[in-house]
């Protein structure tokens, strides 16, 4: 390993990634989020961070612990030195950047917001600083027509003029839509993917704008990771708390990603108030999310109001604990 990695995100890749380094499949059980927050707190009892279970005395550590977390699968996941190495210079030639909870580098914006459910490691490409300013969030669903997609092309090109950070989610329809208004009118969008981080780091489309600073790409997946359900919805949760509002162009009516993150956030985190289009096209996907308390789109039609729209914050969401 680096030794510009710290010993606690090593200790936190090595608990919960796959460290897939290019071969696609899990060699191990790593720990969900939610483990690896019970083992934290196990730790944090101790007086001791997830560094200390590589330290050279980790034994004792990993001992007691094991009434959280199997001894013997602690000691299993935390021999994968040679692999993560493996997949850290993999990462790395790719430009991929990677930072535990713990590190300073890890967006301050991200833990604050997500406290206990800000993934124990965030990995990305592009110009971090992107992630803490804030912004409109546009997603919608995939399938969707020109219309829809010159309408989220619109709000992109808007929150470019604004001078507001694009966040979405980065997949076909709605999302990449929103996300090429803003970069190709020269504004800076954040993509946050649930899946192919590293596919997308060398992607001939993003390349220039990863490297002049307008484009970020973050993943809470390994940059290897294939495409699962359970990650689409962690990374829902990320768009949201990077936004200071979001806007819902298009979406089925209780199914798929889109619903299922934006009724997430209206029912229980309200991390970013949240808007429907109000006009124009198939709407009873965005009539039922109003009816659990989205609001009518405004349509700001310049700069000035977007910003006014964007500046009214929403409540901190303080309900979890914050762990390294």
């Amino acid at each position: 390993m680096s030794g510009e990695v710290s010993a606690n995100t090593q200790a936190a890749l090595l608990l919960s990634a796959p460290l897939f380094a290019g071969r696609g499949r899990e060699e191990a059980k790593t720990l969900a989020l939610g483990e690896y927050n019970k083992l934290a707190q196990r730790l944090g009892e101790l007086q001791k961070t997830p560094a200390d279970l590589i330290a050279p005395d980790s034994e004792k550590w990993i001992e007691q612990c094991a009434n959280v977390v199997c001894a013997n699968r602690l000691r299993t996941l935390l021999a994968r030195g040679f692999l993560l190495a493996q997949a850290a210079r993999r990462w790395q030639a790719r430009a991929i950047w990677f930072f535990g909870r713990g590190d300073g580098e890890y967006p301050r914006r991200i833990k604050e917001r997500l406290r206990a459910r800000a993934p124990a490691v965030l990995f990305g490409c592009g110009e971090p600083a992107l992630l803490e300013s804030g912004g409109l969030a546009v997603v919608g669903s995939r399938e969707i027509n020109e219309e829809l997609a010159e309408y989220a092309r619109g709000a992109g090109e808007l929150a470019a003029r604004a001078g507001a950070v694009l966040i979405s989610g980065a997949a076909r329809g709605a999302d990449l839509s929103a996300m090429r208004g803003a970069l190709e009118n020269g504004g800076s969008a954040a993509g946050v993917l649930a899946h192919g981080l590293e596919r997308a780091a060398t992607h001939s489309e993003h390349r220039e704008m990863l490297a002049d600073g307008r484009l970020v790409l973050v993943s809470p997946c390994d940059p290897g990771a294939g495409f699962a359900v359970g990650r689409a919805m962690e990374r829902n949760k990320l768009i949201y708390a990077l936004a200071d509002a979001a806007l819902v162009v298009h979406s089925a009516e209780g199914a798929g990603g889109t619903w299922a993150g934006a009724t997430e956030q209206l029912n229980s985190l309200r991390l970013a108030p949240i808007y429907v289009r109000a006009e124009g096209g198939e709407r009873k996907g965005l009539a039922a999310l109003q009816k659990k308390g989205a609001l009518p789109w405004p349509a700001p039609d310049s700069p000035q109001s977007l910003k006014q729209l964007l500046a009214s914050r929403p409540p901190k969401n303080n309900d979890a604990p914050l762990f390294a």
